[in-house]
């Protein structure tokens, strides 16, 4: 059962994380040095900034080839954020690039067990 906990609380930050990018894209949309601007742009600083302790944490109960295959998925978030907070279109070249890059790190990751 710890280890599950261990799996949920990396993917619970790995969620948190996948939320840096959408917060640098709406920090880009704003007109730069603004308060708007700030405001996102320190979000994703911040969210960095738990995530980093919270990735200290995590490679202390989980190996670190485990834990870096598993920070692939937030390609996927990625995707989804982009469909749903910017209406982005995803295509099957995304996917098929998702996929590769997913098959590319478990190769990787795997050559190392």
């Amino acid at each position: 059962m710890n280890k599950t906990k261990d799996y949920i609380f990396l993917h619970l930050s790995l969620f948190m994380f996948s939320f840096c990018g959408v917060f640098s894209k709406l920090a880009s949309s704003y007109t730069f040095l603004s308060l708007k601007f700030f405001l996102f742009y320190g979000l994703s600083i911040l969210i960095l900034f738990i995530y980093t302790i919270l990735w200290q944490q995590i490679l202390k109960k989980i190996p670190l080839t485990t834990a870096f295959f598993n920070k692939s998925i937030t390609i996927i978030w990625a995707m989804i954020w982009g469909l749903l907070f910017f209406k982005e279109v995803i295509t099957i070249k995304m996917i098929i690039g998702s996929l590769a890059v997913l098959i590319g790190v478990s190769l990787v990751v795997s050559e190392h067990e």
